[in-house]
């Protein structure tokens, strides 16, 4: 069985890979009477669009959404969403090398061993290209909790980490790195420079947060809003880690200090005084921002030669002809906002069908 849809009450479901025609997501479960566009989705596929800078892939995609169903008059009907976005810059013959053998970290082996073939151009849906459907998912998503806002940015690029004394929310969008220590994307120019001119490629950390959702989103146990929240941002392509608030930091701490001490507030429930929970407590959203961490790993076709095996066992070294990400990370950042849109979407509804508010 294959999966490609996600969400219990706003669901989408991805299609198409990465050298087809076009790719694109379908939203169902979108509440009725919501105004909508293609212009209201452009902008976040405008934030994730390559070929924007020296430092992302080269492929030049416009990624110009297309609403095909589910819209009638500027307004959602609360029939299925139906979203297309062509692909016209594919160049197959790249990967020519790669029909031979497999890449080592990418999804190669897996896809063959799992279906008996595989689509080698590019790696079909286990490519990022995948995730642009995601992030114009996303957009409907937003539409759906305007009370929420969400900003992601890297706060780490080849091991080197941004400096928190100076984080500057308005810095994001004035490089193409997505950060908001401007002393440190000066130091990644050089970083992601380097590793493009060696061949090879960089991971990265992106850090995502929601703000103004409210207390009582989320469920126990079985439907927790941080559950929901890690299996979304493990779901994009190339993510080998989340982290919760504190994440693994909070081991680290004694009780304590991992408290999250509170005051009486001024209505509307108390007023804390730390956020080590990443505004989710039980599984539900206690007002707080809520704070998500996620940890892309290098891009895995890079012109280094690589030890590898052909599909047929023989031993034998692979490079990736081809326009990569030297850092598929920078991109990330966009895609990781359109996960968190589409899970406290999906919680929304959810609270709404159960608490009726």
């Amino acid at each position: 069985m294959s999966v490609n849809t996600s969400g219990r009450v706003f669901r989408f479901t991805t299609w198409g890979e990465s050298h087809g025609p076009a790719l694109g997501a379908v939203v169902d479960g979108c509440p009725p009477g919501l105004a909508i566009s293609e212009a209201a989705i452009q902008p976040f596929l405008d934030a994730r669009r390559p070929g924007q800078s020296r430092f992302t892939t080269q492929r030049q995609e416009p990624d110009a959404v297309r609403i095909l169903s589910g819209v009638f008059g500027g307004r959602t009907t609360g029939t299925p969403i139906s979203l297309m976005i062509e692909n016209v810059d594919q160049r197959s013959k790249d990967y020519s090398e790669v029909a031979l053998a497999y890449r080592p970290g990418h999804a190669d082996y897996a896809y063959d061993a799992k279906y008996g073939f595989r689509d080698y151009r590019g790696g079909g849906r286990s490519s990022a290209r995948e995730t642009a459907a995601r992030v114009a998912a996303g957009g409907v998503a937003r539409l759906v909790i305007p009370e929420v806002a969400i900003q992601a940015y890297l706060v780490e690029l080849g091991g080197d980490v941004i400096d928190r004394a100076n984080f500057d929310a308005s810095e994001v969008a004035n490089n193409p790195f997505f950060c908001p220590d401007p002393a440190a994307a000066v130091r990644w120019e050089a970083l992601v420079d380097g590793a493009r001119k060696a061949g090879s490629s960089l991971g990265a950390v992106v850090e995502c947060v929601a703000t103004g959702v409210p207390a009582g989103w989320g469920a126990p146990l079985y439907g927790k809003l941080d559950a929901d929240l890690a299996a979304a941002m493990m779901s994009i392509n190339a993510v080998k880690g989340v982290e919760i608030g504190d994440g693994f930091a909070a081991a680290r701490l004694t009780g304590e200090q991992n408290a999250d001490r509170m005051r009486p507030g001024n209505g509307g429930g108390p007023r804390f005084l730390d956020n080590h929970a990443g505004g989710i407590a039980g599984g539900i959203a206690t007002g707080q921002p809520v704070v998500v961490r996620v940890a892309f790993k290098p891009t895995s076709s890079i012109l280094t030669p690589v030890e590898t095996v052909t599909r047929e066992g023989e031993a034998s070294e692979i490079f990736t002809k081809g326009r990569h990400d030297p850092c598929v990370g920078i991109r990330g950042a966009p895609v990781v906002e359109a996960m968190m849109a589409l899970t406290l979407a999906d919680h929304k509804l959810l609270h709404r069908g159960q608490c009726g508010v």
